[in-house]
């Protein structure tokens, strides 16, 4: 084989990489309306709905390489008062709630949030790692396994979103 045809293939080869990586992209960008977040303990395979049956939230990537998620519980404390709102309100509200934005990195499988700012600051400054199924206008991320907040239990979480129109 000589080394134009040799150079072409190679070009055709990473043309074609490279075209799969923007596709996996063009899937990725957008906004995402919340459908379920569970948690699975590993250890019994018991799934918990986080956020009960019904969550809210809008997960958002960007083409210029930002992203923000917010997550709420179905139904939340709603304070009448604001200036008369008490600590453990408070922390019902910060309990019943996930909020971090950043930028992201994806390779087709995997995304990496790399965390700016967020509404638990043992996150900022952290990388993210989830990993990624796409579905048609379904998105499905799942974590690597990792210790329940709770009590301290391994468990995956899972989120399933769709495409918002």
């Amino acid at each position: 084989m000589n080394m134009t045809k040799l150079v072409g293939i190679v070009l055709l080869a990473v043309l074609m990489s490279m075209s799969a990586w923007g596709a996996g992209n063009e899937d990725l960008y957008g906004t995402w309306r919340l459908v379920s977040y569970t948690q699975e303990i590993l250890s019994t395979g018991e799934k918990i709905d986080v956020f009960g049956k019904a969550p809210q939230g809008f997960l958002h990537y960007s083409r210029d390489g930002r992203m923000y998620a917010i997550l709420v519980k179905a139904e939340r404390p709603k304070p009448i008062d604001l200036t008369k709102m008490k600590d453990e309100e408070r922390v019902e509200l910060f309990k019943t709630m996930v909020a971090y934005g950043g930028t992201f990195t994806f390779d087709g499988k995997t995304v990496t949030h790399h965390v700016d700012i967020s509404w638990n600051e043992n996150w900022t400054g952290t990388a993210q790692i989830r990993n990624i199924r796409l579905d048609g206008r379904k998105l499905y991320i799942s974590t690597n396994p990792m210790p329940r907040p709770e009590d301290g239990k391994p468990i995956i979480a899972v989120l399933a979103w769709e495409k918002v129109e």
